[in-house]
């Protein structure tokens, strides 16, 4: 082979093993989000998974503790006895208590 032609190869190999990886990613994360569900109110500030509010990019943007717009993924079947400070509890839905100012 020449060297360009060893060059081309590697670019393909690349281009393939890409390809593989990322479906794998994707595929991983159905398979965590089957047996979880997502949980409003419960994550740390800058802990929680995704959906902080209008001015966030997702995951590990909420601003303050248990904030009611952003979530977590929890074990299926027990956001809503999830238990935070306060006597508050986990959510299936946004919630608008502890937003940030």
């Amino acid at each position: 082979m020449t060297a360009k032609s060893l060059v081309s190869a590697a670019y393909l190999a690349g281009a393939v093993a890409s390809a593989l990886s990322f479906g794998s990613v994707v595929v991983s994360t159905d398979a965590i989000a089957a047996d979880k569900e997502k949980c409003f109110g419960v994550a740390m500030a800058g802990k929680n998974d995704c959906a902080a509010g209008p001015g966030t990019t997702c995951a590990g943007t909420s601003k303050v503790d248990f904030q009611g717009n952003s979530w977590k993924y929890v074990d299926a079947g027990t956001c809503v006895s999830m238990k935070v400070d306060g006597d508050r509890m986990g959510s299936l839905e946004p919630l608008t208590r502890d937003l940030p100012s």
